[in-house]
C-alpha cells in the first residue's frame, strides 16, 4: 500500500501535492490575519483622533475625560474624577465614550 503512494506522489504535480498547504495558508489569512490588521489600523486611527475633552475608557477600564496631550511623548492626561488626574501613555486608551451616557448624563462627573 505504501508503494501506490509513493509511486502517485512521485507521478503527481508538485503543485497539486501543496495544494492543501496553500489553501491552508489562504484561510489563515483570511481568518486571522486580515481581522488582525484591521482591528489594529482602527485602533490606531483611534488614538490618532483623540482630542482635549474627549470622554474615554482605558484598556484598564478606568473611564476619565482627557485635560491635556503631549504629542511628542505619546503622553495624555486623563481626568478621572473632580480634582484627580493621571497621565498615562497614548496607546492605553481603549475607546472613546460617546457624548452622552445611555442614562441621560453629559459626563461620567454629572
Amino acid at each position: 500500500m505504501f508503494e501506490l503512494l509513493a509511486q502517485e506522489s512521485q507521478g503527481g504535480s508538485s503543485l497539486v501535492a501543496f495544494a492543501p498547504l496553500i489553501l491552508m495558508g489562504g484561510v489563515f489569512y483570511f481568518l486571522l490575519i486580515r481581522p488582525q490588521r484591521r482591528r489594529a489600523r482602527a485602533q490606531q486611527e483611534l488614538l490618532r483622533s483623540v482630542e482635549i475633552g474627549d470622554e474615554v475608557v482605558t484598556t484598564s477600564g478606568v473611564y476619565g475625560m482627557i485635560t491635556d496631550i503631549d504629542e511628542e511623548n505619546e503622553v495624555v492626561t486623563v481626568e478621572i474624577s473632580p480634582g484627580t488626574r493621571i497621565r498615562m501613555v497614548r496607546a492605553g486608551i481603549g475607546r472613546i465614550v460617546s457624548d452622552r451616557e445611555p442614562d441621560g448624563r453629559d459626563g461620567p462627573f454629572e
